[in-house]
Formats: structure tokens, sequence, C-alpha cells
């Protein structure tokens, strides 16, 4: 059982369902021993509490009645009797007092304002009123009620605190004033206001408090300020810059490129020549630079990038392509870069998202940034296609690109990028200088520490470098053979290897065949383990973890015990590349390693491993989806995005209908909460389209890609597929227009033919979600309250959460008790998404009963953990609606800041229709302060803007509004 106090007494059963406790008495009986916190109480003392010195006759029989009424309702072993008295049993956590308390607790251990104000903010919406609120008559209850309300007003400072730390002092100016109206004694509170008020630039307001404070203490406690307010009323009288704004760290630019491990090597020279042609004079906005495998494209590339990430206020960012297949479209492109940008969930709004490459060109049309696409040498054409729309339609954007060859546009300047530059001298002076020379001594002595460039190597270092032409992959390969040769040794068995005509391969370049000669050589250095790993690890599209290596290298002859020792011998030989937790081969050595593995014949069985590994991992991770892991699941599912989708193309094409459906099943909910909807229908289509689809009916084996049986031995796969159909249509029903959404009939179920009967109830809950969406209440309506009842039957908690909070919305006679439930439900479960779901249903239902205070509150709180989570969508919702609230009470200084917090995050996620509303509410706040032509200027660029007639009359309503307002 779940006991709230924070506001009415409420109780909710072990299914999470609210349990009515009838008549006064036995409501203050069970609140007598909540108050009591689980400890005994004795008959004596509660006969006292709840007569108040006049008990009826018999008052002990009419104790015990009232006890057993208790235990009807709370169940017998809830309330136990002892010789000290009666006892309610409270499990950790069973009471929201106590929750209140323990965030407390956490969120002032934490020294970081973000985290502290979230956890402050998390603690304070548990509360639905005043403590102990139906018994307030009762005296026992008066201390614990004042204990609560005291700690509560501890919090709400403490939470203001943190806020001006965070700088949002124009907001507590606002929100505070009420609040210290009714405790006008409060010193600690009436500093953070002064505070608030002094940084908001309303500094006679905040001079005007302190002296309503000094009269209220005079008046009522013949008492003179404390030294603290005291110290800041002076200060401000002295106008200290200490007391100015904190300067809130500018967030750093918003950028993906990795920290590279090692420095960038003999590249000053081409370092500034790619710089020179990135500079705002340069002639063209796309640098391609070309050259061989293994040269170092993408290094010069990133360290060139890194040095103009201030140049670029919206961003630079890496969209790595080498792991997208040969047969990848144009909007296979686009839709990288829409995930690695971040604009997933603002994609999602658009409904009938065909044309993913013009709307990225119109996504980010305005903004300033620079992309570099690396490794495009397989996808020039559709690279070429993307490069030029963007280039068409961002003015301030410029593209990057590494390849091994140039895409041919208009517009494009190649930089061929060569390998380092090679000793003209033999003597040390001379040899140290060249790009070559100073690499391999930098990785040598790295390898074999001691090692430095002397006279007595200088000619075999500079005879090393100039028979590996000074490629910087074939450098980093031979620098560790200096652990168990000389250099004059390593420099005579080049001389020897590299003039053997067995070593030459016919139709490539001299260069390349030098590189392809040392991966040879690396090669059959290895002993036999060693080279079936290093193979096997080429199926990998973006690297791995230890755990994936070992699942998809080991096979009945190599255990999986035995890969981590083998992979870090590669590791030492410069092979792979270890960064923090996961392996990965460099382009080069993944292709030659990829023409290994099919040599070996072994192509198709470690690609069967490969798409069994990752659709398991995916259905283990889909369950920790919902609940309190979410956060680290959702991260974990992020970095392997390119492998799961290499394993849904490998099953695609590999006709294996059993893996890609169970794959796409698994990934539907994170591509939903990642807001990735385009992505969850072409892959969902692509899935059951293999081969047509699963069989009509019947059970089936389902086989592996290597013809063994799949996980779990004969599977269902049309009952596989019904479950994919059904995540169709929930993502068709979110991200198609009202006239291309799908057209259910009347009492049409998507779901029915699915048998888990939790995946049925929460696919229906999908489905019907979705229809609510386009405005089809009745049949939304009807399949969540199947949805409801199937959860309930099946005593899946997340499900009937989802459903409750869902009804809360749409159903004004039991929303509010349907949506404390549901964040019940959600809180116990630990799911941060549906948190914020409840959260914002119970803010919808505050609001509908006229509860500013509570509704703001819960929305502050929303605001947090969308912020935590990435739901930039939901983020902008909020801010607007706190905007709305703040214009409503003639707030419009306050409604300013919030609305351009929600238009600086609307443009940077290109969430168009926020832009739009933002700029609307902007241009209301400026007519509320009386600034015309700041409002006209607001209201007309919403007008430009708009993506609907909607928006565009709403925008065009204001104007007028405006024209006709009497002028001051």
């Amino acid at each position: 059982m779940r006991y709230g106090v924070l506001g009415p007494l409420a109780v909710w059963d072990a299914g999470g369902r609210p349990v009515k406790v009838p008549e006064a008495k036995v409501r203050a009986l069970l609140a007598d021993l909540l108050v009591h916190g689980g400890g005994p109480v004795p008959a004596d003392r509660l006969i006292d509490d709840l007569w108040a010195g006049s008990p009826p006759g018999g008052s002990s029989n009419t104790l015990q009645t009232k006890v057993s009424q208790l235990r009807r309702v709370l169940g017998r072993e809830q309330v136990v009797r002892e010789p000290a008295g009666y006892r309610l049993v409270l499990a950790g956590g069973a009471l929201d007092a106590a929750r209140f308390q323990e965030l407390a607790e956490r969120a002032r251990a934490h020294e970081e304002p973000r985290a502290r104000a979230g956890l402050f903010a998390e603690a304070l919406a548990l509360w639905r009123g005043p403590a102990y609120a139906d018994v307030a008559e009762f005296l026992f209850a008066h201390g614990e009620a004042a204990r609560l309300e005291e700690l509560r007003l501890g919090v709400v400072e403490d939470h203001a605190e943190a806020r001006l730390a965070l700088g949002e002092h124009v907001a507590l100016a606002a929100e505070l004033g009420e609040l210290v109206v009714r405790h006008p004694l409060r010193e600690r509170l009436r500093t953070v206001h002064m505070r608030a008020l002094y940084r908001a630039g309303r500094q006679g307001d905040a001079l005007q408090s302190f002296q309503e404070l000094r009269r209220h203490l005079a008046e009522e406690l013949g008492a003179s300020p404390g030294p603290e307010v005291s110290a800041l009323h002076e200060a401000m009288l002295r106008q200290e810059p200490r007391l100015a704004a904190p300067v809130v760290d500018a967030p750093p630019c918003r950028t993906n490129l990795p920290t590279p491990l090692t420095p960038l090597i003999g590249r000053r020279a081409a370092l500034e020549a790619v710089r020179a042609r990135l500079s705002p004079g340069a002639s063209s906005r796309l640098v391609t630079l070309t050259g061989l495998g293994g040269v170092g494209k993408t290094r010069l590339a990133i360290a060139a990038a890194r040095e103009e990430t201030e140049r670029f206020a919206d961003g630079v960012w890496l969209v790595e392509l080498a792991g997208l297949s040969a047969t990848a479209g144009r909007d296979d492109v686009a839709e990288r870069v829409i995930t690695t940008l971040g604009l997933c969930d603002t994609a999602s709004t658009e409904p009938d998202l065909d044309d993913l490459v013009g709307w990225l060109s119109r996504a980010v049309a305005g903004k300033q940034l620079l992309i570099l696409l690396d490794n495009c040498e397989h996808l020039v054409e559709p690279v070429a296609q993307l490069a030029g729309a963007l280039l068409s339609a961002v003015p301030a954007g410029h593209l990057l690109v590494t390849s091994q060859e140039a895409l041919d546009i208009p517009g494009e300047l190649v930089h061929p990028v060569p390998p380092l530059s090679l000793p003209e001298h033999a003597d040390a002076a001379a040899v140290a200088g060249s790009g070559a020379v100073e690499l391999f001594v930098e990785r040598a002595a790295a390898a074999a520490p001691g090692f430095a460039l002397d006279a007595d190597n200088a000619a075999a270092v500079s005879a090393i470098c100039r028979r590996l032409d000074g490629i910087p992959l074939a450098l980093e390969l031979m620098a560790p053979r200096l652990r168990t040769l000389s250099p004059a040794e390593l420099a005579a068995s080049l001389e020897d290897r590299l003039t053997t005509p067995a070593v030459r391969v016919r139709g490539l370049p001299e260069r390349q065949q030098t590189l392809r000669s040392m991966l040879d050589w690396s090669w059959q250095l290895l002993a036999p383990d060693e080279r079936t790993v290093l193979r096997r690890l080429a199926v990998h599209a973006d690297g791995c973890t230890l755990a994936f290596a070992e699942a998809v290298c080991a096979d009945a002859d190599l255990g999986a015990d035995r890969v981590a020792d083998l992979l870090a011998r590669l590791v030492d030989r410069s092979l792979v590349v270890r960064e923090e937790h996961r392996f990965r081969l460099l382009e080069s050595v993944s292709a030659y390693c990829g023409e290994r593995l099919a040599e070996a014949g072994e192509e198709a069985a470690v690609r069967a491993r490969f798409v069994r590994c990752h659709t398991e991992e995916a259905e283990r991770e889909a369950e920790l989806l919902r609940g309190p892991d979410q956060r680290r699941c959702l991260e974990r599912l992020d970095a392997e995005t390119v492998n799961l989708r290499r394993a849904l193309d490998l099953a695609v094409a590999g006709g294996a209908p059993g893996y890609a459906v169970r794959l796409v099943n698994a990934l539907s909910w994170y591509w939903f909460l990642r807001g990735r909807l385009t992505e969850a229908r072409r892959s969902l289509h692509a899935a059951l389209a293999v081969d047509g689809g699963a069989p009509d009916g019947g059970a089936v084996e389902v086989r592996a890609p290597d013809g063994g049986a799949a996980r779990g031995g004969a599977v269902d796969s049309e009952a596989a597929c019904r479950v994919a159909r059904a995540w169709l249509t929930g993502i068709e029903l979110r991200s198609s227009s009202a006239e291309a959404a799908p057209v259910l009939a009347a009492d049409a179920d998507p779901a029915s033919g699915v048998g888990d009967p939790v995946l049925r109830a929460r696919l229906r809950w999908f489905t019907g979600t979705g229809l609510f969406g386009h405005g089809r209440h009745r049949e939304g309506r009807r399949l969540l309250t199947a949805s409801l009842a199937g959860a309930r039957s099946s005593r899946d908690r997340w499900g009937e959460a989802a459903a409750l909070v869902e009804l809360a919305v749409h159903n004004p006679a039991e929303g509010r008790e349907q949506a404390e439930l549901g964040a019940a439900l959600f809180q116990e479960s630990g799911d941060r998404w549906g948190q914020l779901r409840a959260t914002r249903a119970l803010a919808l239902v505050a609001e509908r009963d006229g509860d500013q205070a509570r509704t703001g509150r819960l929305h502050r709180a929303a605001l947090l953990v969308a912020e935590e989570l990435g739901l930039w969508t939901e983020a902008v919702e909020i801010l607007m609606w706190l905007g709305r609230t703040a214009l409503e009470g003639g707030d419009a200084r306050q409604a300013a800041e919030l609305y351009e917090r929600a238009l600086a995050l609307a443009a940077e996620r290109a969430y168009g229709r926020g832009e739009v509303r933002a700029e609307i509410g902007l241009g209301l706040a400026a007519r509320l302060r009386g600034d015309r032509e700041a409002a006209r200027l607001h209201l007309n660029r919403a007008l430009a803007k708009s993506p609907s007639p909607d928006h565009a009359a709403e925008a065009a309503a204001a104007l007028a509004e405006l024209d006709l307002a009497p002028r001051v």
C-alpha cells in the first residue's frame, strides 16, 4: 500500500489504484497512524486524538470497531496490534512525505545547480495541497502538518536559490511575490526574492521589500532584520558589483567532434590550408579532402573543423557515413544528418515527411553551421545530391567532405591530401624536420619507451619512412615493430619486402600498393586466432564493445573468454583502435579485413551472428526503456545505432524476415522516444517487405541467417508481423497528415491478433493515442479503454499508467484521479518519460481546476525532465505554456524571457511551429508593455515563418488587433 498526506489523505493499493477510506473517524485513525510514521500508538492516545478528550462510552470497543473498519479497507496485515499499541505497516517509499524528504536530501547533496533544481522541483511536485488537508480539524495532525509545511518552505527557498544560480532571476522575481506576502517574516525567502528583484532590474522594488520586512518585524515581534538580509540591503544601496546576476557559462559550441587521442603530427601547413579554404572570404562553401585510404583525411578534417567551432554559431558536426551501405540513397544520408544534428523529435512533428532532403534543407536554412561528411567514397552520388540541396538552401552553411574521389558538383573545391613529407637528407637535423619522421618517431616512442631519433638511427628511420611513402597508416603499423627490431633491421626488412614483385597488386596506384603490402605483412605476422578476431571485427560498421566482439568473433573453435586477450594484442599492434570502451578498425584496415573475411568463407556465418546478437540485445534493452535505467538504455542504443541499422540492412538483404521483424519490433519504442518516426516507418516497411512478409497465418520456424534456429526455437512469424504492422499503424498516425493517416474501421483493432496480452494492451494504447492526435476521439478512447482493461488484467503496471495518463487528459470527470494514479505508477516504475507525461497530465488537470500555482509548479518540474531526456519539442511547449500564463497574469517581462527561451530552443532544434508560436508570444508580450514596433516586428516574423494557415491566421489576427488598438 502507498499513502499520500501532502494534500488530502490518499491511499493506493499494490496495483496503484485508489483505495477509498470511508467515514471521517476511520480516515482520522489512518492519519494518526501515518503521523507516527509506522511506529506504535497506544490505544489511549488514539482515543484521545480521535475524540478530543470526550470519548464515547465504551471507547475501547469503539476504537476497535474503527480499527476493524480500517483493516477491511487496507487488509488485516496492514494494521497490527502490539503491546505498545496499534501500528501501520509502512514499506520503504510508501509515504509521499518520506519521498519528499528523501528527494530534498538528495538535492542538497548535489553541488551542480541544475541537478539540485531538478530534484527540488521533483520534490515540490509531490504536493497536492496543504498537508493532511482533510483532517486539519484534528489537533494531532497540526504539529506534523506544520512540520511538513516548514520543510516545504525550506525546499521552496532551496529551489529558488538553485534557480538564482542558473540565472532565472526574472521568473523568480514574479513567482515569489505572492509567497512573500503570505510569509512576510521569513527572512531567507525575502532575501532570495530581493536578490531576484535586484538582478531583474527592479532595484526599487528590492529596497521596498526590505522596508516591508523591517516594518513587519517591528510591529509583530519588536525585532530588527537579521545580519544577512541587512547586509544585502546595504550592498544594494552601494550597488556592489557582487550583486550582479551570475555569468552563467555560455553553452559551448554545439559539436560532436571527437577529442583526438593523439595530436595531429606533420600536418601544420595542410591544416592551415584547409582552414583557409573554410574561411569567410573563401570562394567555396564545399571543400572535399581527397586521397588514398590511410592517408589521414579524417584526422585532418576533424582538426580543421575543430579550429572553426567558434565561427559557426549553430555548431560543427561530424556525420560518419562509413556505416551506410553502398545502396543507400540521398534520404538515407539526410536521415543520418538529421539524427546527428539532434533534429529527430522536431522532424517527427512534420506530417508526411517523405522528402527528408527537402525538410532538412528548410530546417537549417537560416543556420550558420559546418557539417563534416566523412568517408563518402561509396556514396558519392547521394552525397553530391544532398550537398547540392544544402548549399542552395543554406547560405551560411559549409560542408567539409572526406572521400577517395571528388563529388564533382559545381562550387566544389577539391583539396588533395598527400602523404606526409619525407626527409630530403640523411643527417639527423634534416630527418627530424620531416612530417613522416615526426609521426613515426612519436608512435615508436609510445610503443617502445626510450626510443629517440639520433645520429645513429637517423638514416634507418629515413629509409623506413621513404619505403612507406609517408603514408600515416603504414607508419603507425610499422612503429610497434621497434619493440623487437632495431631501426636498421626494420629498414632492411622493408627493403626486402617492398622490392619483392609478389607483393605488388595489379591495378593499384603505387602508394596504395605500399599500404596494401604493409597490411599484408602485418596480417602474416599475426597468430591464426588474432587473424580470426581481426577479420570478424570488420562486420561492425561503427566499432563495438567487448561484449559484442565476443558475441560476433567467438565460435566453437574460438572461445569467447579468449577474445579480450586477442583484442589487446591487436590494439598493441595498432591494427585495432581502442576509444574508451569501444574497439574500432581504421577504414583501410576494415576494408582489408572485409576481404579476408570473404576469403575465409566466414562472411555469411559472421554476419548471421552479428544480426542475431544485435537483435537479441535490442530485445533485452526494449523492456529497460520503460524503467529506472531508461536514460542509460537510451545512451547505449544511441551508441549502437549505426550497428543496429547495419544489422537490419543485413537481415533485409539476406532474406531473413524473422530477424528483421524481431529487430524492428524491439526498436520501435526507442525510435518513438528519440523522435525518429521517419526511420521507424521506413524500417518497419522494409522488414515487412522481406520476401513479401511472413507467410499467411500459422506458426513457422524462423531460421537464423546461418540456418540455425532463432532464439526461442519456433516463432509465430505471422504474429511477429502483426506486431510490426500495429507499430507501423501507430507510427503512421503520428507522422502523417489527417488526409494521409491510416483509416481504421469503427471497430478496428490493429493489435487484436497479438498474442502477448501485455504487448497487445500497449499497442492498443500506442494506436489510440495516435488517433487522439488526429481528433478521432471516439476511436481513440475505445482503444485506450481496452488498453487499460488489458493492462490491468495482465498486471502490467506500466501499461496501466500509460493508459490512465492519456485518458486523464481527455476525461474531465475522472481526470484528476486517473492522472494521480498514473503518476504514482510511473513514479514506482522509475520511467522518466512516463513521469514527464504524467506531470503534464496533472498540470492540465490542475489548469482545468483553476489551480494556477500547482499548474505552474508541475510544468516547471516537467520542463526539467524534458531537458534531461532531450525531448526538445516538449520543452518548447512547456516554456510557451509558462509564457502564456505570465502574459495572462500581466507580467510582460517574465513572459518575454520565457518566450525567448522557447524561441532559442525551437530555432536550435529546427522546430518551425514552435518558432512561430514563440514569435507570436513575444509580439503579445511587447504589446503588453507598450512597445508597438517590437510587437509588429515579432508578429511579422511569425507571419513569414508560418508553416500552416492556422499559425499564419493567428499571427495575422494579432497584427490586426495591434493596428486597431489605440496608441498610448
